[in-house]
């Protein structure tokens, strides 16, 4: 079935192009979303994207690219969304065909701001897509790797385990390796939770902490990871498992990780602001903080969360790393 089926892919940062590059290994034709039109002829003439993994030789036979989004969803069966929270409600605004049969996966690991709601939350309650057709598509992967080719896992979430075989087929490759998991929201508040995490290690590390307390945090982080996953979504889940653990080391201990870079930063004494405009790329865990702390925050009984708490004072209410930082040691075990 999995050949049978048309992809589409949405954004053109780094994921994005390494979604592409993924899906075109074989050789079905892949619709892409890209925003400019400049962007789309540069890829048209030179192969590549021009802003984003530009070593990745694109194959332009297979790609139906369009800055037209309604055009690029009404022609794919499958559409994966890999734009950034923060930007990806004002595309899904543009919006309008109808994808409620369609499947949609969700690669952009982050909670929209303007709802609060997880990416498939979101999508199913605005377009009517059914919960059995919204996937997530989890790490631990970076798209740098993805674009060296060098041996990668993903991992397809869907409630519905025959799609996410099928659409894990899909993605395998000889660089790529697949499992599939039934744990949506909490695969998708992993991949939230981990982008935060990545942030405070690279706060540590910045503010001068050695690997033993990296160590400590990211033992401390599995755990508030479970406790939080339970409390918004009860169910079976071992968080030691790849789509758990895996993403979340990788993320936390990667010199690819846009959120680590942020971190650290941070640590070393730029403002919030300033270590914004420096990276050119989106730390999602800025945006997924705020979210994650007022979800905790808004239930009866909130998780424990001392990292993410300490994060979420730092990047806004303005808390000096140093000492928030210092109060966190207190609280670790």
């Amino acid at each position: 079935m999995s050949s049978e089926l048309k992809y589409a892919v949405f954004g053109s940062g780094s994921w994005a192009t390494a979604i592409i590059k993924m899906l075109c290994e074989n050789s079905d034709p892949v619709g892409w979303y890209v925003r400019k039109q400049q962007t789309i002829d540069h890829i048209l003439s030179e192969e590549h994207n021009p802003t984003y993994l530009s070593s990745v030789e694109l194959n332009i036979n297979q790609l139906n690219l369009n800055t037209d989004i309604n055009k690029v969803a009404e022609n794919a069966d499958v559409l994966i969304f890999a734009i950034p929270s923060a930007f990806i409600e004002s595309e899904l605004l543009k919006l309008r065909v109808d994808i409620c049969s369609k499947k949609v996966i969700s690669a952009v690991k982050g909670i929209i701001p303007e709802s609060g709601l997880l990416v498939g939350e979101h999508i199913h309650q605005k377009f009517g897509v059914d919960l059995n057709n919204i996937v997530v598509l989890s790490g631990p992967c970076h798209a740098e790797e993805v674009a060296l080719e060098r041996l990668s896992y993903l991992t397809i979430t869907c409630s519905d385990l025959d799609i996410a075989s099928d659409i894990a087929n899909r993605f395998s490759s000889n660089y790529i390796r697949t499992s599939t998991s039934d744990d949506v929201v909490g695969a998708e508040y992993a991949a939230m939770l981990k982008n935060i995490y990545a942030i405070a290690a690279g706060i540590a590390h910045g503010l001068g902490y050695g690997d033993n307390f990296q160590s400590v945090l990211m033992s401390n982080a599995t755990r508030e990871m479970k406790r939080f996953t339970k409390k918004v979504h009860k169910m079976k889940r071992n968080i030691n498992e790849t789509v758990y653990l895996g993403d979340l080391l990788v993320t936390c201990y990667s010199l690819f990780s846009r959120n680590r870079m942020f971190g650290n930063m941070v640590g070393k004494g730029y403002t919030v602001k300033s270590a914004q405009m420096e990276m050119s790329m989106i730390a999602e865990g800025y945006y997924a903080t705020k979210s994650a702390y007022h979800i905790n925050q808004s239930k009866e009984k909130p998780a424990l969360t001392p990292i993410v708490d300490t994060v979420y004072e730092i990047l806004y209410m303005n808390r000096n790393a140093k000492n928030a930082f210092k109060r966190l040691t207190e609280k670790l075990s």
